[in-house]
């Protein structure tokens, strides 16, 4: 689902020989417009398109924000948008848990549809009630619904990180390890380039462009201390602007390893991951 096909719902209410809530908006001026639902969703997706947009391009929560309007639109697309009330929220909800999504998503989904009419009514598009409404439905609670829950995301292994690092190129590698070191986040380390790295103490700062935080006004500023320093020193030869670890050098390092090992019969066996090892310190 996308502005698209909820503009062509629109455009097919627009043909029937029905008068439509806005005809009848339109005949009598004192009485308040009824949009429909799919006509403030198509309506929030052009103000969000912009307003979650990361350098110019629609962003991570823009895409969160069609999955969420999609079954808004297919099972109220048609109805007028100041009826869209919690027990409609409710259905929807329960269509989701149907679907198999997990417990914490729908919530996140719930949440943004709610988003959606919280902005209609800033835009005085819709009833504030309508609003008031939907806020009155709280959020699924662990253990008391049918939803499934989904499995806690867990940190991997660092012995299992030790055994993969070798078979790693050397720009992989020195991003997992950094990543280790400072708990950045793999956007931050694979966009590190020296422009943002002030090198002037002995404990360097590196302020990524962008982060999670930005667009509150955060600032962000990851210390990088003598080990870090020391993975990261043999990717500092290249200009400020470019990012220090290179897609084209990894992948190029890939086939280098490929057309080595080609013709290779025997195993790889843990003395030679160690020599390995030794190789990149």
């Amino acid at each position: 689902m996308n502005r698209r096909s909820l503009a062509i719902r629109r455009t097919k209410n627009a043909e029937t020989s029905q008068p439509t809530p806005q005809d009848k908006a339109a005949a009598d001026p004192n009485s308040r417009s009824l949009l429909l639902v799919s006509e403030i969703l198509v309506k929030y997706l052009d103000f969000a398109e912009v307003y979650y947009a990361d350098d110019g391009k629609p962003g991570k929560e823009f895409r969160a924000m069609i999955d969420a309007v999609a079954p808004v639109n297919e099972l109220y697309g048609d109805s007028p948008a100041d009826e869209f009330g919690p027990l409609k929220l409710k259905t929807l909800r329960q269509h989701l848990v149907e679907q198999g999504l997990c417990r914490t998503e729908i919530n996140k989904r719930v949440g943004r549809i709610k988003r959606v009419f919280k902005w209609a009514v800033s835009e005085e598009l819709i009833s504030p009630s309508t609003h008031e409404g939907l806020r009155s439905v709280t959020g699924l609670k662990f253990g008391r619904t049918t939803a499934r829950e989904s499995k806690p995301v867990k940190p991997v292994e660092e012995r299992l990180i030790d055994l993969t690092l070798p078979f790693m190129s050397p720009q992989v590698d020195a991003m997992v390890r950094l990543q280790l070191l400072t708990g950045m986040r793999p956007s931050e380390v694979s966009t590190m380039r020296s422009v943002c790295i002030d090198r002037k103490e002995d404990v360097w700062l590196y302020e990524p462009d962008n982060h999670k935080n930005r667009w509150r006004g955060h600032r962000r500023a990851i210390p990088l201390g003598p080990r870090s320093q020391e993975i990261m020193r043999p990717f500092l030869d290249r200009p400020e602007s470019q990012f220090l670890f290179s897609p084209a050098e990894a992948e190029e390092w890939r086939n280098e390893q490929r057309v080595l090992h080609r013709n290779r019969g025997t195993p790889v066996y843990p003395c030679e991951l160690l020599t390995r090892e030794k190789r990149r310190i």
